[in-house]
């Protein structure tokens, strides 16, 4: 392949970065410079979402007093007692229905497209601006339910009040990891944290109603004694189906 050379080194690159990610739960608290976590924080806008409508927000906690609100509100763990910054993921439809109205007002502004283009993204847009406004509906709470139990495959289904909580929260994951592989890539250490008191964490940063908060990472530099056990997955023949 002509491009083996480039593509050898990037892949190294990766695994290098995947592979010193680790769960630090265990900081040297040293504060960090804004350009890395400002930097991490950029890379993780890059990441996947449906329509690409974005719905989540980074709450990077610089105040020392609202960190440690925060930090009472993950009880205390190590990870975040420890760390020099946290970040909160908070998702919601209306965050995604402020990023739709803004991506449309790029589209309809753009140079950079040409007329196909813009005539498709315009579309795409407006499509799922309209999903937005209708997949939370009342209506589809209790048919998304029966689905649901009928068949347990439809339990993620975008539609209903809860439904659209689980789709916003699931972008925010996915921006989630990679802030974590970038913080690895720019040699910084992080901790993924689920348990924590949702509406305490909510109401320190004052979020609105309606807003899911699917995890908050603990950002720094690994202590000298951090205890790292080695790691152990799966075997690629027992999570992999090859169909």
């Amino acid at each position: 392949m002509t491009d083996q050379p480039h593509t050898e080194p990037r892949w190294s690159h990766f695994c290098e970065v995947n592979e010193h990610r680790r769960a630090i739960r265990d900081f040297d608290g040293a504060p960090l410079p804004d350009e890395d976590v400002r930097a991490v924080l950029q890379a993780a806008l890059l990441a996947p979402s449906s329509g690409n409508l974005q719905p989540y927000e980074l709450h990077w906690l610089r105040d020392t007093d609202l960190k440690q609100r925060v930090v009472e509100a993950c009880h205390a763990q190590r990870a975040a007692r420890s760390a020099s910054t946290l970040v909160v993921v908070a998702a919601s439809r209306s965050i995604g229905l402020r990023t739709a109205a803004r991506q449309l007002e790029h589209v309809e502004h753009a140079t950079d497209l040409d007329a196909r283009s813009r005539t498709y993204h315009l579309g795409q847009v407006r499509k799922f601006t309209r999903f937005l406004k209708l997949a939370p509906l009342l209506l589809w709470t209790p048919m998304r339910a029966l689905l649901s139990l009928l068949n347990p495959v439809h339990s993620l289904l975008p539609i209903g009040t809860s439904g659209m909580r689980n789709w916003a929260a699931r972008s925010g994951i996915y921006a989630a990891q990679t802030l974590m592989l970038a913080a690895s890539a720019r040699g910084l250490d992080s901790c993924p944290m689920e348990g924590f008191d949702a509406p305490k964490v909510a109401k320190a940063l004052g979020l609105p109603r309606g807003t899911v908060i699917p995890i908050v990472i603990a950002l720094g530099h690994r202590s000298a004694d951090a205890r790292l056990e080695p790691r152990w997955r799966r075997a690629l023949t027992d999570a992999v189906i090859e169909h």
